[in-house]
């Protein structure tokens, strides 16, 4: 019953937000929508930011990585030509699949993520603005940057090429790697199984689940070079990908490191990012 409870409030609070937001982007004095959409984004965000301090809990955030670009691409989507269906296809099964293993995830509104706990004890009385620029606006702002590419495909009557469906394809198999990844890890847990995960995919990479993140995103990039070679509209893809290497991964494997010193020998014998199955793994180098 917590966890519906928890379901429910943080259900409403997202209707509060789109809501307002939809306001915010009908009524905003400017006539750029790459720019309307980033201040109701960027309203929307606040605004959770507020629901979360209120709760004292920053988990609330969370499912805003995959909820808010299926509100996002909404006012780009100027017709329905056959590059624009396989984008819209793609990026929902992606948040639609996400959106889930959150809900799969989360336990209560009591429940904070022990990423936001560490950084909580880790800054102090900078917490509220560590809080609101690093755990809340930056990743609104990495995926925002990652998803101008849809909306540049969007804008357009563009009509899917060879290179479209290829991307297409990359996008479907980047969500499925991260599928299987999350259902591997969720079995492994559900068997209170302490010990670290090294079989299916993450014998093949210790962060699988992140690999298909990122290369799902410069999939989406991909689609939109094979109809409009914007090549500076990848920064959100590149941004993404330094955002997991440089602070996501590293995080994680030091609280591995801390709880299970078993980790190190994994870490050792097993890449960092890419699939790699371990036949083919070069032992002397495994930080790719």
């Amino acid at each position: 019953m917590k966890k519906i409870k928890g379901l429910i409030v943080i259900a409403c609070i997202y209707i509060l937000g789109i809501t307002l937001a939809v306001f915010v982007f009908m009524y905003v004095p400017y006539d750029t929508m790459f720019l309307k959409v980033l201040i109701a984004n960027s309203v929307a965000t606040f605004f959770i930011f507020i629901m979360s301090t209120v709760f004292k809990n920053s988990t609330i955030y969370d499912p805003y990585w995959s909820v808010a670009p299926m509100v996002m691409v909404i006012p780009f989507i100027q017709t329905l030509s056959s590059a624009s269906v396989l984008l819209l296809g793609v990026l929902y099964f992606w948040a639609l699949r996400l959106t889930w293993n959150w809900i799969k995830t989360f336990k209560d509104l009591h429940t904070q993520d022990w990423r936001y706990n560490h950084f909580k004890n880790k800054s102090k009385k900078l917490w509220p603005i560590v809080n609101f620029f690093g755990i809340h606006y930056m990743p609104t702002m990495v995926v925002y940057l990652a998803m101008i590419p849809a909306f540049m495909v969007l804008t357009g009557a563009y009509q899917a090429s060879f290179l479209t469906v290829f991307a297409f394809f990359i996008t479907i198999t980047a969500v499925l790697i991260q599928a299987v990844a999350d259902r591997q890890m969720h079995q492994h847990l559900n068997q209170q199984n302490k010990t670290v995960l090294d079989s299916g995919l993450w014998a093949c990479s210790r962060h699988p689940n992140y690999f298909g993140e990122i290369i799902f995103w410069f999939g989406i990039f991909l689609m939109m070079l094979s109809v409009n070679p914007a090549f500076i509209a990848g920064i959100g893809a590149l941004v993404n990908l330094l955002m997991f290497i440089g602070i996501s991964i590293p995080l994680m494997e030091r609280r591995q490191l801390q709880r299970r010193p078993e980790y190190q020998t994994y870490q050792n014998n097993t890449p960092m990012l890419l699939l790699v199955p371990p036949s083919l793994q070069r032992k002397e180098d495994l930080n790719y």
